[in-house]
């Protein structure tokens, strides 16, 4: 209590005395106020936190909670799932594309040229490379020359045409498990040998999950001579990992001195969240920019997977003449009709606020899944990430082997989610949970998974 503002209460009075209940009363009266201004205060604050999410709300301009039927489209989501989970009953929340309407804008500049009518041969319009080095030069601070860029059909495919162009048959690929599955998968089904540097887990203070990468592993692979190549996921997928720039730097300064060209794929790289920043792999440093063949694609941030508008960037001359010639040669540079056309649309001052706007949602539905997994599922413990709609869930504290795990979220739960192992052994134990849809079908899954564990 301060004594200053309240000396008649603290200073005692000789040879008087009062009954306890008398004593008590000023401090009752006293601490009922203070009792009712905390109360205001907090009420005050929950006031302001409403009035700050109306806010926000009142300027969204678009629905990311509108629930689309996908029903006749032939996506993968949901007309796979008999083939993957061997059942058709489950909420799908795997394959890495979003539940939101592709964004207007896109629509509509789409339809103009469709009300056209003719859809003959066309070339690659000058804009769309403009479009993409201004992107990249405003989002990212990246400075890119018009004869770095390529078109690609896809980032996927671009891993197994860079193998195919770039590596003898008995020429080694290096992945960091846990990763994107393709990236195994792609140099395997081509006929060449993966070794794995698997990142180190670790746990902070809090018990929290991180990953770092183990540079001394990587050195130690980049000196084999057959060991050429190294796929990097910038930032990460499955964990959502925005990579530091000291952390690119040390990967760089190890595969230039080995003569091992990295692949960095940065499809994820416009979906930053909570304040993170993405860094391109090739503007670290002078060593980055002439080992690597860096791609993107408007694809994830706009959803708009099924148009195929990827890209290559590859500042090397002597690398870009070898990667180059080999698309060429089989015509596999050329984009087709609409991918420049969604590109140009996208990378627009509209499409920038569109992006924001998208980015805000799947960050709240980020802490949606940390809040409820603490308050009702506290044996599953979410990674937040840091870039992507992907949510890296730890599950082992369910103490399942891989089996039960599985059965659990299909069978049990009706869910569809990404089992963790397919990203390598190190993803034993995760499920890969994918957030870019409505809050309302998020809800959804955990409870139906809140079900089946209780």
């Amino acid at each position: 209590m301060n004594t200053r503002i309240f000396p008649y209460l603290c200073t005692p009075v000789r040879g008087l005395r009062l009954p306890n209940s008398q004593l008590s009363t000023p401090n009752f009266q006293l601490s009922t106020p203070n009792f009712q201004l905390s109360t205001f205060n907090s009420q005050l604050s929950t006031l302001n936190s409403q009035l700050s999410t109306l806010n926000f709300q009142l300027s969204m301009l678009y629905d990311f909670d509108h629930i689309i039927d996908r029903t006749g489209t032939n996506d993968v989501k949901h007309c796979a799932l008999q083939e993957h989970f061997g059942r058709t009953d489950l909420l799908p929340l795997w394959v890495a594309d979003m539940d939101f309407e592709t964004p207007p804008f896109i629509t509509e500049t789409l339809r103009k040229r469709v009300e056209h009518s003719l859809f003959g041969y066309t070339i690659t319009p000058e804009e769309l490379w403009t479009s993409v080095r201004r992107w990249l030069l405003d989002r990212h601070g990246w400075a890119v020359e018009h004869e770095w860029l390529t078109f690609i059909p896809g980032i996927v495919k671009g891993i197994g045409m860079v193998i195919n162009a770039l590596l003898e048959r008995d020429e080694r690929v290096i992945i960091q498990p846990p990763v994107y599955h393709p990236f195994r998968l792609v140099p395997q089904n081509n006929g060449r040998e993966v070794v794995m540097n698997p990142l180190i887990e670790e746990r902070d203070a809090e018990g929290g999950l991180h990953y770092r990468m183990d540079f001394n592993g990587l050195e130690r692979l980049a000196r084999e001579p057959k060991n050429r190549l190294l796929i990097l996921a910038n930032p990460h997928n499955p964990a959502g990992i925005v990579w530091e720039a000291e952390t690119l730097r040390r990967v760089a300064e190890i595969c230039a001195a080995h003569d091992v060209v990295v692949i960095s794929d940065e499809i994820h790289g416009d979906m930053a969240l909570f304040g993170h920043r993405h860094t391109p792999f090739a503007s670290v440093s002078e060593a980055a920019a002439q080992c690597t063949i860096t791609f993107g694609a408007p694809s994830k941030t706009f959803n708009i997977a099924g148009i195929v508008s990827s890209y290559a960037v590859v500042p090397n001359a002597a690398l870009r003449e070898r990667f180059f010639h080999w698309l060429e040669a089989s015509e596999m540079n050329a984009p087709t009709l609409f991918a420049p056309i969604a590109t140009i649309a996208a990378f627009t001052p509209e499409g920038e606020e569109w992006r924001q706007q998208m980015l805000r949602y799947v960050e709240g539905n980020v802490m949606f899944v940390e809040d409820y997994c603490r308050d009702y599922l506290p044996q599953i413990r979410p990674m937040r990430p840091e870039a992507s709609y992907l949510v890296w869930l730890d599950c082992r504290g369910l103490g399942l082997d891989h089996d039960a795990l599985n059965d659990l979220f299909v069978n049990r739960a009706r869910l569809a989610l990404n089992d963790g192992e397919m990203f390598g052994t190190e993803g034993r134990g995760f499920m890969r949970l994918n957030v870019g849809c409505p809050r309302s079908v998020l809800h959804q899954a955990l409870e139906q998974l809140r079900t089946a564990i209780s």
